[in-house]
C-alpha cells in the first residue's frame, strides 16, 4: 500500500490548531511582529474595537518564536490526541475556545499592560485533563493528585520567586480549567 494513503489525520482538532499557530507564526515573522499585536495576542484595549474580541480567542494562535512555539505544541501534540480520541473533536473544540476565552480575560483583568500570547494555558489544560483519561468510577487518580500539585505548585512557585515574562497566572488558569473540565465530562464516574 502506498505510504501517503497510510497516513491518517488522526486528532484533527489538535493538528488543525498546530497547523494554524504555525501559519501565524510565519505570519508574525513576514510582519516582523505586527500581526501578534494585531490578531495573535490579547491585552487591554477599548472594546470599541471589534478585533478586541477576537484577540481573547486568538491569542493562543500567537507565539514569541519558533522556541516557544515547539515548547508548547510538542506537549499538545503529545496529550491532544489522546484527549480528542477519548473526548471527541466538539468537546476539543470547546476545550481550547473555552481555555483561550478564559486565560485571555484573567490577563486582561490581572495584567492590563501586558501582552500574552501562546498556548502554555491550552498545555496545562491537556497536563491536568490527561490525568483523567483513565479515570475510574468512584476513585480520584493519584496521577491528578500529583500532575495538579506539582504543576500548578510550581507555577506558584515561580510566580513568587522569579522574574521573567512568562505568565504564570495564564498556566495556573489553564491548570484550573483543565481540572474543572475533568471533572464536568467525568462527573457520573465521580458520584461512583
Amino acid at each position: 500500500m502506498n505510504l501517503i494513503k497510510r497516513i491518517q489525520y488522526n486528532a484533527p482538532v489538535t493538528l488543525t490548531f498546530a497547523l494554524i499557530s504555525l501559519a501565524a507564526l510565519g505570519i508574525s515573522f513576514i510582519t516582523k511582529g505586527e500581526s501578534d499585536i494585531m490578531l495573535f495576542s490579547v491585552y487591554r484595549s477599548s472594546w470599541s474595537d471589534p478585533l478586541a474580541y477576537l484577540r481573547l480567542f486568538t491569542h493562543v494562535l500567537g507565539h514569541a518564536g519558533v522556541d516557544h512555539y515547539l515548547n508548547n505544541f510538542m506537549f499538545i501534540l503529545l496529550l491532544g490526541p489522546i484527549i480528542e480520541e477519548k473526548y471527541g473533536p466538539k468537546n476539543m473544540l470547546v476545550l481550547l475556545v473555552l481555555t483561550a476565552f478564559i486565560t485571555g480575560i484573567i490577563n486582561i483583568l490581572f495584567f492590563p499592560g501586558i501582552r500574552l500570547l501562546g498556548a502554555s494555558g491550552v498545555v496545562f489544560m491537556f497536563i491536568i485533563l490527561g490525568s483523567f483519561v483513565n479515570l475510574k468510577r468512584g476513585q480520584i487518580p493519584v496521577t491528578f493528585l500529583l500532575i495538579a500539585g506539582l504543576y500548578i505548585g510550581r507555577e506558584v512557585y515561580y510566580g513568587f520567586s522569579i522574574q521573567d515574562n512568562i505568565s504564570r497566572l495564564s498556566h495556573i488558569a489553564g491548570g484550573v480549567c483543565g481540572a474543572g473540565i475533568g471533572y464536568y465530562l467525568n462527573r457520573d464516574k465521580f458520584r461512583g
